[in-house]
């Protein structure tokens, strides 16, 4: 007998490989999206870090390293030690031991540039040297500074000489010693190599320093040679004598070998030991400068100044403005960051509603087979166990490689941040939809229910949440209003949260909307605009996603395009109060008589406004000096309207003869010395006017103060008359060709340059950039969104229309029945993402100042930049998505027009 064949299992096949292979198509589209979400999510904490470190780099460079370094100084060894024991203290060998034992005290994350630090003995007293040949400008002798710094050779180059030498140990008692001196300062001080200075010295014979080099630092503006500038570049120090040629004398550096600074102890110099810590700007991280402050006053003030005394002296103290430069630092981004979080948060949130939509409209594709699957036993865990393993299949290698990129694409910055917020959108992705299937049958159906938006009522569970939603919303922009930008997370989220609760309610109010239509639409002659509003309220509930993307999309967008044109006005306003004009030539004597023709020759200037500026005018023969500015006036009148600087009548300034002159004046002039009396005005050549105060006005184009008298120039002395300063209106003035116009005499100003000198900061600029990316990115998703809701719709709309064709349908007719279904939703996101924007802005522009993105740190002529809706961002956002929407209607009905009527009406599809 043979054997019994066992019975063989029939062959499973596996599910992940048959779902990719029945739609590659669907699978490729998703990993594709979470490839780009995930390389936008990744990029952006990367991006944020590289503009604030470049920030903070910036800072400290424009803090200079006279107040960055970090100075740890002690005095010169107790008097009483031996003076072996006092020499032996100011060694190099000692001072570098002591050196390396102080880096260790440094705490993270302060590092310190060790190519750029240095230590060495610096007498803290300059005497005054006799002899005869230096310089004397007011018949002072110069002094000097005697240095003995680290390092001399590795930052100067020798142009004539060599560098110091000591031969011999050197004492207290060393009659002479070598130096060395920057080429600034031989060329100052008139020094040679080969001369003797005499340093004076107590109870002996001065100290001879023999002068053997003339160096030229490496790096000038670097720590090694700008922590104490005078080591580069010598001073004339001016003394505070009365009179009008007060006294003044040179100081300059001479640069001992290192092994001669024990010749300071013989000197009346008081010489002092230092360590001078240059900050590494390329290594310190605007993310830690929570960490970076602290650090930086501990060694003022704390344990590591305890720790470094330890090591050196007693005696020693540190002194640095670090602090205060990363205090400047933290302020500007303190005033920076939310707003940028603002947009990242209107981003993410549309992104993330994309994302969920995607896994919604899967589910809504396969509803039909999930329910069998349920119906034949398949549990609610397993069936979403099943689509998890199907959909990270093919998200996590597409948000690996969108990772992959990001880093790439952004290579600085930190990487776990990048990785998080990747990871964040991955795991969206995956869980999309998993999720919606499990929701949508948690309860096994013989028959599903109707869905349609129009027959649905809100649930519970989802009132409540609208609520909670609500008073969150309330909240955030309640605590924006009165905290401005620098409150918590949730403040940040204050936008978005209005777009969320709007979208809320206009899903509510859909359905109304659409039963109030249909009344007059089916008394219309003919039955598409019936059948477009019928097939609109059959929309399946599902639809609530697109329009929650839109809606927080449009929001969003016209918040972040307000902020943007906001931030454009406020730099083109600080700029136009800066110059008083598209360009200006200023010269402290009068312009040559060719000079308006030149600059009215220079290509883009449409008009030249002479101006003649007397900045000593002398009001009422009193003490206070008020400028005085001579115009033309109907040529002035009409550069105050062009920048809305003071505008004014030109007739009411006009000089009549035998009358005072009639003047314009500034709100304090005016109240100093009144409006219905003239008064005389002396000016600089002693000759006077009387004028009378007709016009007052807060600003006036050709002077950025808060004092001035204009008045009609022909009715000036002609010395007086003529023009100083030249306001030119034009579009594009060439900078180069009005400096060559008017001359080396005078000074050019333009526009153009002064406002782009506001976006120069990197801290800024990149900001604004990030923040641009930001608006376009949650824009480009919401319309994702609206495509991904029709491209949903195209096979029952196309199957839709194949049949209504059979039944008489024209083409024209199908695509006004394909636009006026979609034209609800669309115009309903439209209309309430602008109203949604401008509400949003209104309401949360008293807590929002856009002055620290828009201007530099320093003190600027314009005032507190306010948020203010934008037209155009109102506008054009809501004008993409009713194009889109239309735009595609009318595709899908040409393209299914094309395909005829026999490939959408065979028998067996599901549509």
């Amino acid at each position: 007998m043979g054997r019994r064949r066992e019975p063989v299992a029939p062959p499973v096949a596996p599910w992940v490989r048959t779902r990719l292979r029945a739609a590659p198509g669907a699978a490729a589209a998703l990993a594709l999206l979470v490839a780009l979400t995930a390389c936008l999510a990744g990029a952006y904490p990367r991006a944020v870090d590289r503009y604030e470190d470049a920030g903070l780099r910036r800072a400290l460079r424009q803090a200079r390293p006279e107040h960055t370094t970090v100075r740890l100084s002690a005095p010169q060894p107790d008097l009483g030690l031996p003076p072996g024991q006092r020499a032996a203290a100011l060694r190099p060998a000692a001072l570098e031991r002591q050196y390396a034992k102080v880096l260790g005290t440094i705490g993270e994350p302060l590092a310190v540039d060790r190519a750029q630090s240095a230590y060495g003995v610096a007498g803290t007293v300059t005497p005054a040297v006799p002899d005869p040949w230096l310089p004397r400008p007011t018949g002072l002798p110069a002094r000097v500074s005697l240095t003995a710094q680290s390092g001399l050779a590795a930052h100067a180059r020798v142009r004539t000489g060599r560098l110091p030498r000591a031969a011999r140990p050197v004492d207290a008692t060393t009659p002479e010693v070598e130096a060395a001196v920057t080429a600034a300062t031989a060329e100052s001080l008139r020094i040679e190599v080969g001369a003797v200075i005499h340093v004076p010295a107590p109870g002996r014979r001065p100290l001879a320093v023999r002068v053997t080099g003339i160096l030229v630092p490496r790096d000038p503006d670097g720590a090694y040679w700008s922590t104490v500038p005078l080591l580069r570049t010598p001073s004339l120090v001016t003394l505070p004598t009365p009179g009008p040629d007060p006294d003044r004398y040179w100081l300059g550096a001479l640069l001992l070998a290192p092994e001669a600074a024990p010749a300071l102890l013989g000197t009346g110099t008081d010489p002092a030991r230092y360590w001078h810590l240059a900050p590494d700007p390329r290594a310190l991280r605007a993310h830690d400068l929570d960490r970076l402050r602290p650090a930086v006053a501990a060694l003022e003030s704390g344990p590591a100044l305890q720790r470094a005394r330890a090591v050196t002296d007693q005696g020693a103290d540190v002194d640095t403005d670090l602090d205060e430069a990363l205090a400047a630092f933290s302020r500007l981004r303190s005033g920076i960051a939310p707003l940028v979080a603002v947009a990242a948060a209107g981003t993410a949130t549309v992104v993330a509603v994309v994302l969920l939509m995607t896994g919604g409209l899967a589910a809504d594709r396969r509803r039909a087979e999930l329910a069998l699957l349920r119906a034949r036993g398949a549990s609610l865990t397993g069936l979403a166990g099943r689509l998890l393993a199907e959909t990270a299949v093919v998200a996590v290698p597409a948000g690996a490689l969108g990772l992959a990129v990001a880093l790439l694409a952004v290579p600085a910055g930190r990487v776990a941040p990048a990785v998080a917020a990747a990871l964040a959108a991955t795991l969206t992705a995956c869980a999309a939809l998993p999720l919606r299937a499990a929701l949508a049958h948690r309860t096994v159906r013989l028959t599903a229910p109707r869905e349609d938006i129009a027959s649905v009522r809100p649930s519970r569970r989802r009132t409540v949440a609208e609520l909670t939603l609500l008073v969150l919303a309330a909240g955030a922009v309640a605590g924006l209003r009165r905290r401005g930008t620098t409150g918590d997370q949730l403040v940040a989220l204050a936008p978005v949260l209005v777009g969320v609760i709007a979208a809320l309610l206009l899903l509510r109010l859909h359905p109304l909307l659409l039963r109030r239509l249909s009344g007059p639409a089916g008394r219309l002659r003919g039955a598409v605009g019936h059948l477009a509003l019928a097939r609109a309220g059959r929309t399946r509930a599902s639809a609530v996603l697109p329009l929650l993307a839109l809606l927080t999309a449009l929001t969003t967008a016209a918040f972040g395009g307000s902020v943007l044109a906001g931030v454009a006005a406020a730099r083109d306003r600080a700029a136009v109060l800066a110059v008083g004009a598209d360009a200006r030539a200023d010269a402290s004597a009068p312009l040559p008589a060719a000079a308006r023709a030149r600059a009215r020759a220079v290509p883009g200037v449409r008009a030249v406004t002479p101006v003649a500026v007397s900045h000593q005018a002398r009001p009422a023969d009193g003490q206070d000096e008020v400028p005085l500015l001579g115009v033309e006036p109907r040529g002035y009148a009409r550069l105050t309207a062009h920048t809305a600087l003071g505008a004014f009548p030109s007739d009411r300034l006009a000089a009549v003869r035998s009358r005072p002159l009639p003047a314009l004046a500034s709100p304090s002039v005016a109240a100093a010395y009144g409006t219905r009396r003239p008064f005389p005005v002396r000016l600089a050549d002693g000759s006077a006017v009387t004028v009378r105060i007709v016009l007052v006005r807060d600003r006036t184009p050709a002077v950025p103060g808060a004092d001035f008298l204009v008045v009609d120039r022909a009715g000036l002395p002609a010395p007086a008359a003529r023009p100083t300063a030249l306001l030119l209106t034009g579009d594009r003035v060439d900078a180069g060709a009005l400096r060559h116009a008017v001359g080396t005499s005078a000074t050019v100003r333009v526009r153009a340059e002064e406002r782009a000198r506001y976006a120069d900061s990197p801290l800024q600029s990149g900001a604004e950039h990030v923040y641009t990316a930001a608006v376009a990115t949650g824009a480009g998703f919401a319309v994702l969104a609206l495509l991904l809701s029709l491209v949903r719709a195209a096979p029952e709309r196309a199957a839709l229309l194949a049949r209504l064709r059979t039944m008489g349908l024209t083409r024209a007719e199908s695509r006004r029945l394909l636009i006026l279904e979609s034209l609800p939703q669309a115009v309903l996101a439209a209309a309430g993402g602008a109203l949604t924007g401008w509400s949003a802005i209104t309401l949360l522009s008293p807590g929002i100042d856009l002055t620290a993105i828009a201007l530099p740190t320093a003190a600027s002529p314009a005032p507190t930049a306010g948020l203010r809706p934008d037209t155009w961002s109102l506008a054009l956002p809501a004008l993409a998505v009713l194009t889109a929407a239309v735009g595609v209607a009318a595709l899908q009905a040409w393209w299914t027009g094309r395909r005829g009527s026999v490939t959408e009406l065979r028998a067996g599809d599901g549509r």
